[in-house]
């Protein structure tokens, strides 16, 4: 294993090199970092350890779609992605109630359009059988709303 006994290849003190790699220490080593990692694994988890109580609740379904009822600034009308015409308004809003189910319905319009305008798709809505409606705008910038409105 360490010394060589003929004489054949030797060294001037009598040793002959070694040609085989000792796997031994190699494995020592990796044996003590798995032992490491394996200890400071559960360590890493992230997050204050709560004991979750147990409920019977269902769980939530899939998220839906907002509905969005949009006033472009050509004056054309869209639920979501799709165009509809005012006449297929509440038709179509009563078949996604059926759908969807009751939830709130988003209003935005472009700020060129008439008020009365707004009002009218507002009204319609209303009509569709919808009872919670909401309108959407922009917030304004930081820097606007810091300093007083010039008129």
């Amino acid at each position: 294993m360490g010394m060589s006994v003929s004489g054949q290849g030797e060294d001037s003190d009598g040793y002959k090199p070694m040609a085989e790699i000792n796997v031994t220490p190699m494995v020592d080593v990796m044996l003590v970092l798995l032992i490491i990692f394996m200890v400071a694994a559960p360590l890493m988890v992230q997050g204050v350890p709560v004991n979750l109580p147990k409920t019977s609740a269902a769980k939530l379904g899939t998220i839906k779609k907002p509905m969005v009822v949009t006033l472009a600034p050509d004056g054309a009308l869209y639920i979501r992605d799709e165009q509809v015409t005012r006449d297929t308004l509440v038709p179509r809003l009563m078949s996604l109630k059926s759908q969807e189910g009751d939830g709130v319905v988003y209003v935005r319009a472009d700020r060129t359009i008439a008020y009365g305008e707004v009002m009218e798709v507002l009204g319609r809505v209303g009509e569709s059988g919808f009872a919670r409606v909401s309108l959407l705008s922009q917030p304004a910038p930081s820097q606007a709303s810091s300093q007083p409105a010039k008129n």
